[in-house]
């Protein structure tokens, strides 16, 4: 991928968590200039606003406009949905939702949910009620936070299944890397405050599989921990699936620069798929082992 429109729909999509850091771009570039220069190089991005509130319908005409036929923009569920309601009795909440970003249309990807650790086993029949009730004609994940969904137990088993059944991608957040290199710098100590430490299960139950990654402030102590999803990315590309790679840092300074290690690599074993260029920086990185 590279400064030129894709011709065809990417193996894979790859991008951040964001559209616009101070840091990224060359020079200054105001807030509303920065989404189509940031889809000139990435395939995707994480639509972590709409947790907090629905984007109006003049941003959504707009981010349709800004970005090129193969973005897809990710939106998580709002937490009026997935951390007040609790799944429950919010079918009003959801198709406005989903009427909100509808406009979109082939430029929506996986819309995933994000359960807090407070959504345990004890609740996967309301969950399983709410994944059979979601309208048709769209992509969904989730990602649980509770331990009791990593214990490779039959709750485990019957969580995978209900997504599988469903085909509804299971979402992994790798934040290894994070924990196993912590800082006492106040950024790093605020991201290990609010990410998650939860095993790291890779299973795809849906077509879209859906990973977060997460390396250190010194992101060369995270690319170890990349090396395995490389390969993993490969296998799902083979099997038929479109996977879809989301890089941060503790600040997302860096992330760029994380996500462009993990398409070099990429290309390396796929020639064919290329890799990026951020936004006119060359990047160097040193080889994994």
């Amino acid at each position: 991928m590279n400064n030129d429109y894709p011709q065809h729909l990417p193996k894979y999509f790859i991008g951040l968590a964001q559209w616009h850091h101070p840091d990224w771009y060359q020079g200054h570039v105001a807030i509303n200039q920065a989404l189509p220069l940031y889809s000139k190089h990435f395939s995707t991005v994480e639509g972590n606003s709409s947790f907090y509130g629905l984007p109006n319908e003049s941003s959504i005409q707009r981010w349709k406009q800004q970005t090129n036929p193969f973005f897809r923009y990710c939106f998580k569920f709002p937490q009026t949905i997935t951390h007040h309601a609790k799944l429950q009795h919010c079918d009003r909440l959801v198709n406005e939702f989903l009427n909100r970003i509808a406009p979109l249309e082939d430029k929506l990807g996986v819309l995933w949910l994000q359960l807090n650790a407070s959504f345990s086993p004890s609740d996967i029949n309301r969950l399983e009620t709410f994944i059979q009730n979601l309208p048709a004609g769209f992509n969904y994940g989730i990602e649980v936070r509770h331990t009791g969904f990593f214990l490779k137990d039959d709750t485990e088993k019957r969580f995978n299944q209900i997504l599988m059944r469903n085909s509804i991608n299971r979402v992994t957040f790798d934040t290894r890397a994070l924990f196993a290199h912590a800082c006492n710098d106040p950024v790093t100590q605020e991201a290990l405050r609010s990410k998650p430490r939860m095993p790291v299960h890779a299973i795809a139950t849906g077509q879209q599989p859906f990973v977060r990654i997460i390396t250190p402030l010194n992101i060369k102590n995270g690319y170890a921990y990349i090396e395995p999803w490389i390969k993993k990315t490969l296998q799902w590309i083979d099997e038929g699936r479109t996977p879809y790679l989301f890089f941060h840092t503790p600040d997302n300074k860096e992330a760029p620069k994380v996500a462009h290690f993990f398409s070099e690599e990429i290309n390396k074993h796929r020639p064919n798929i290329p890799a990026l260029n951020v936004w006119e920086k060359t990047y160097s990185h040193p080889e994994l082992f």
